[in-house]
């Protein structure tokens, strides 16, 4: 979706490896908001071309003490202040503005995982709702922890050892987490979330998930010409399923589905699904038994790695002869390919640089 037709601020979030990332978005999303994740080490350019209101900094794996760790560009803080926007950091996201900005973060004493209790000592910044010495209850996961803060920065809670649990720096809008308020193990993290979104930062909901298809069907006809045909290769899963419904939606028949059976499909999946495509969804679907070509490029192959780029350079073949049939039936090339796909595998395929996860090839969603 094209954040500029969002009738919404846009909340920016940097992924720097978290399994939660994601949850951040859907979290923010269900506030009516519109979110956004992004690499945690997009360019300054690319971050300022979202033109975000807030700007998230996720956890992840990392410790900024290793050399080769995840970071937010040269020139993000001074945008950031120049431009009023707001910065949350969130566990590994708060230990970079410490570090970054000046402070120490160092290995901590006591490293704190799973649930912890927290402790308000100043009813400020994401905090300003509550009392000083409120209590609850959060999810923590990290190692370091912050020592010594950067000018300008205060403590607003502690955890039950007496470690670094929530920071802010009003003047410049800067804000930090050490816990996750996005994961149901801290149950007052979504109030949090709300109280910073809507009253510190002032974020203006307006995003409905119900205006998406309107505004995806209006994008498509943007870009696929009147007489242009499009290909969708389908796979029964949740993303090319409702990448193919809503280009059918939008172009009618000029969309032209293949479902392929690979030999490693449930029993009668093939019909359950071609029959869902068509009877349930409306949408035409050519059919390709492939199994003996998978099954006999796959034999002897134990690597997880290498199965998937042998099945996914096999899809793309079979693909390829799609298309040059459809050509000559229509007397044009087809002009688009359909891709649908999941936020899982947007992390999953570009993992940050020093998360020490390799990128997965995905074959399962191929549209």
């Amino acid at each position: 979706m094209d954040p500029k037709a969002v009738k919404s601020d846009l909340v920016l979030i940097l992924d720097y490896g978290s399994q939660y990332t994601h949850l951040i978005t859907r979290r923010i999303r269900s506030l009516n908001i519109f979110s956004l994740c992004i690499s945690g080490t997009s360019s300054l350019e690319t971050i300022t071309s979202h033109n975000p209101k807030v700007v998230i900094l996720s956890g992840g794996p990392h410790s900024v003490h290793t050399v080769d760790s995840p970071t937010f560009p040269s020139g993000f803080v001074e945008w950031a202040q120049k431009g009023g926007i707001f910065v949350l950091g969130v566990c590994y996201g708060l230990q970079l503005i410490v570090q970054r900005l000046g402070g120490q973060v160092d290995v901590g004493q006591k490293q704190e995982y799973g649930r912890m209790e927290i402790e308000v000592e100043k009813n400020l910044g994401v905090f300003g709702n509550k009392k000083v010495g409120d209590k609850q209850v959060v999810w923590m996961s990290h190692g370091d922890e912050a020592v010594k803060l950067p000018y300008g920065f205060e403590v607003v809670a502690r955890s039950q050892q007496g470690a670094v649990a929530a920071v802010q720096n009003s003047e410049m809008r800067f804000f930090g987490l050490q816990y996750h308020p996005e994961v149901t193990h801290s149950p007052e993290g979504m109030d949090t979330l709300r109280y910073f979104l809507f009253d510190v930062c002032g974020v203006s909901p307006g995003w409905n998930m119900e205006n998406v298809l309107d505004e995806e069907i209006k994008a498509i006809n943007d870009t696929v010409g009147p007489d242009e045909h499009v290909i969708c290769a389908l796979s029964g899963g949740v993303d090319s399923t409702v990448a193919a419904t809503i280009v059918h939606k939008a172009i009618g028949d000029r969309l032209h589905c293949i479902f392929v059976d690979n030999g490693l499909l449930r029993y009668k999946e093939r019909e359950r699904v071609t029959e869902t495509f068509e009877s349930d969804l409306h949408l035409s679907v050519t059919c390709v038994d492939a199994s003996n070509e998978f099954l006999g490029k796959l034999k002897g192959v134990v690597d997880p790695e290498m199965k998937r780029k042998i099945i996914g350079k096999e899809f793309i073949s079979i693909f390829d002869a799609f298309a040059h049939k459809l050509e000559q039936k229509l007397g044009k090339k087809p002009a688009y390919l359909v891709q649908g796909t999941l936020y899982p595998d947007v992390i999953e395929s570009c993992p940050p640089p020093g998360s020490g996860r390799n990128p997965l090839s995905h074959y399962q969603e191929p549209s």
